[in-house]
């Protein structure tokens, strides 16, 4: 099989290296609009070739789209304007409005909407790894919305990869990454917003972290130019989790500002819970 992967970050590197260790596919080219990526890519051997968009979309059989949701927006109608019968993906955190640009395109049965659901705070094609996708969970959006065969080879492409399917509506996908993955990097954002403002010595910083904060604000490394598109994509969503968690943060406080340890110790053993959803 001939796969194009427009952007080759870190999804799209590892989804090259992944496509070639598995041998899915024969041949792999790369779209990359960043210059300094692209020849990155080439050195490390992710894509045989990088080409134009034209030329990806008319020489392959199964386009990937791994680049920013707001950029998804834009590119995706132009793609499904020019394809004949290939299968287009994307991998994008967002999906509501990704499906709604395109709805009534007469080349939507051609499209699945998907989200891996693996990342790192890295970015960009140095970033990608062999192994990423093994073992984790795939959401796979609106499967009724396209063509059997589409929705077919996409499973065997995810099944390849050693992924676990979950399907659901967009709605629901976008309603869900919100309490499991954004808040996570807002929350991340800004801890580490926090200690820059109060602790002004570096080296303290450095120095002092122990596993618990560096594990916290590991998500703050997150690249700036791909999240905020998701926020301003998944805006209300993401608001509805983060008063939830505003109101959580007013109930710590409250119990230090009362020395009210009794319920603060009951706020904590109710957290702890979690250890029996998550190993």
């Amino acid at each position: 099989m001939k796969v194009s992967i427009i952007g080759l970050g870190l999804i799209g590197g590892s989804m090259a290296i992944a496509l070639k260790e598995l041998s899915i596919a024969k041949t792999i080219l790369g779209v990359e609009a960043n210059e300094k990526h692209a020849l990155i890519a080439l050195e490390k051997g992710l894509v045989d070739e990088v080409v134009s968009l034209e030329e990806a979309i008319l020489k392959s059989e199964f386009i990937i789209i791994a680049i920013p949701v707001d950029e998804i927006e834009k590119l995706l109608p132009f793609i499904l304007d020019k394809i004949t019968k290939q299968v287009v993906i994307e991998v994008g955190s967002i999906k509501s409005g990704i499906i709604e640009v395109i709805k009534d395109h007469p080349n939507r049965k051609r499209f699945v909407a998907t989200h891996p659901m693996w990342g790192t705070e890295y970015s960009g094609p140095e970033a990608a790894i062999s192994g990423a996708f093994k073992g984790k969970a795939v959401v796979i959006c609106d499967i009724d919305k396209a063509d059997k065969d589409a929705v077919e080879m996409v499973k065997d492409l995810y099944r390849k990869l050693g992924m676990q399917p979950l399907y659901m509506n967009a709605d629901e996908h976008d309603i869900h990454v919100a309490y499991v993955s954004h808040i996570s990097h807002i929350t991340s954002f800004a801890l580490a917003n926090t200690v820059l403002e109060k602790e002004r010595e570096e080296d303290a910083i450095f120095s002092l972290a122990s596993g618990g904060f560096e594990s916290t604000v590991r998500l703050a490394k997150s690249n700036a130019a791909m999240w905020v598109p998701i926020f301003m994509q998944n805006r209300e969503n993401v608001l509805d989790v983060l008063n939830e968690h505003i109101s959580q943060l007013r109930k710590f406080k409250s119990c230090l500002e009362k020395e009210n340890y009794n319920y603060l110790q009951e706020l904590i053993e109710k957290a702890n819970r979690i250890k029996n959803i998550i190993k």
